[in-house]
């Protein structure tokens, strides 16, 4: 199992969706940490687990950046994600319905794209 921790390998404070528009974004955090070990776990077969608790909060553009942007940026497939990554979140499951949402929507995106 690959563990990602969002407050202990990121950040506590998740900033907005853009580098470019301030520090610790979900394009950085993407790049930075979620790409790399997504593929490393496709590598070696493992899964994966993103713990989201103890930060201060998400926003949505955070969320869908890093999430969504892993299928409509770096083209992992959506159903390697739905079966090999889970996403924790004791403190507000509000968040782990709206990841697999945006990941859901950048997926029917670019099968859209694709016909």
């Amino acid at each position: 199992m690959v563990n990602i921790s969002i407050v202990e390998n990121f950040s506590r404070t998740p900033g907005p969706r853009y580098i470019s528009e301030g520090e610790y974004s979900g394009e950085l955090f993407r790049k930075s940490i979620l790409l790399p070990n997504v593929k490393k776990a496709m590598e070696t077969g493992d899964d994966i687990l993103v713990d989201l608790d103890r930060a201060s909060g998400y926003g949505t553009s955070f969320l869908e950046e890093a999430f969504g942007g892993l299928i409509r940026e770096d083209k992992i497939p959506y159903d390697y994600l739905k079966n090999h990554m889970k996403i924790k979140s004791d403190e507000d499951e509000i968040y782990i319905n709206e990841i697999n949402n945006y990941m859901e929507s950048a997926h029917k995106k670019e099968q859209e794209n694709k016909s």
